[in-house]
């Protein structure tokens, strides 16, 4: 299988990040991935398109979406924008440069948790924005190089405490999960990420962690924030869009081997997650790769 545009950033190993200002009218760049943690802010980019794995969004006038997934396939593209003067910051710095025992203190934990949601893009409220928009202003015109490491920490610390961030990509399309509720949810989510094309009753997992399927509901839903059946949904259509963005599989073929037995419930299942129908969504993603 080809792999997706795959991009060697400017990052030195003598830099802590890079940061880059550009006023711009079109969006070029291909759907691509990278090594490098990136945090990028866009203004006045309404009607601009959001590719993040299998998430696309359009965006409105501020945009501010961090990416820390090493396969992550991303881009920001034209969609309907019509704005002559767009400003972008791009920031990327080496995953290395938050080592596992810094992230491990106390201090770091709300960083931590974020890059751990940003490995499937997550994207700042407005709020957030705004509370840090001053330390973006003037980032990439800081001469001082420490001054501008320490504006990074404030920026990455202030959007870690926005509790209206949302996370971008499915983790099944990703191929990531990150588990952190307890152990009989871990243990459930385990048994559908290995059957999800299969049935799967309410009833069998809640025996399987040994409660009532009336008690497992509530369970679930309070350690997970969605329902069984809508986070089975999740993983299945997480699984198709990665089947429809790298096979050339059937959308019939793929709809049934995602544990879909009806290709109608599965197209109007998709359009209601995703914005677009499965076969636009191809055709989306396939217009905008670019293999090596």
């Amino acid at each position: 299988m080809s792999q997706v545009l795959h991009e060697i950033t400017p990052l030195s190993e003598k830099d802590c990040f890079y940061v880059v200002e550009r006023h711009k009218s079109e969006f070029l760049f291909p759907i691509h991935s990278h090594t490098e943690f990136e945090l990028n802010f866009i203004e006045n980019g309404a009607g601009v398109r959001r590719i993040v794995g299998d998430s696309v969004e359009e965006i409105g006038n501020y945009e501010l979406t961090l990416v820390a997934g090493e396969q992550l396939e991303h881009a920001w593209e034209q969609g309907n924008c019509r704005s002559a003067d767009v400003r972008e910051i791009t920031i990327q710095f080496s995953r290395t440069l938050f080592p596992e025992e810094l992230l491990a203190r106390k201090q770091f934990r709300t960083i931590r948790d974020m890059f751990r949601k940003a490995s499937n893009g997550l994207t700042f409220s407005l709020k957030a924005i705004m509370k840090v928009y001053n330390l973006l202003d003037v980032l990439a015109s800081e001469p001082d190089g420490f001054e501008q490491f320490q504006r990074l920490l404030q920026i990455l610390y202030t959007l870690s405490n926005d509790e209206d961030a949302r996370v971008l990509a499915s983790s099944s399309f990703a191929n990531m999960e990150h588990n952190v509720e307890s152990r009989r949810v871990r243990k459930v989510q385990e048994y559908i990420n290995a059957h999800y094309s299969e049935e799967i009753r309410l009833e069998d997992c809640a025996a399987m962690v040994g409660m009532s399927p009336s008690a497992f509901s509530r369970f679930f839903k309070q350690h997970t924030g969605r329902t069984l059946m809508d986070y089975i949904i999740d993983i299945r259509l997480g699984n198709a869009a990665r089947l429809l963005v790298d096979t050339s599989e059937g959308i019939s073929e793929i709809s049934y081997a995602c544990g879909f037995n009806n290709l109608s419930n599965f197209n109007r299942a998709f359009k209601a997650r995703r914005g677009y129908t499965p076969r636009d969504f191809r055709t989306l993603f396939r217009k905008n790769r670019v293999f090596v």
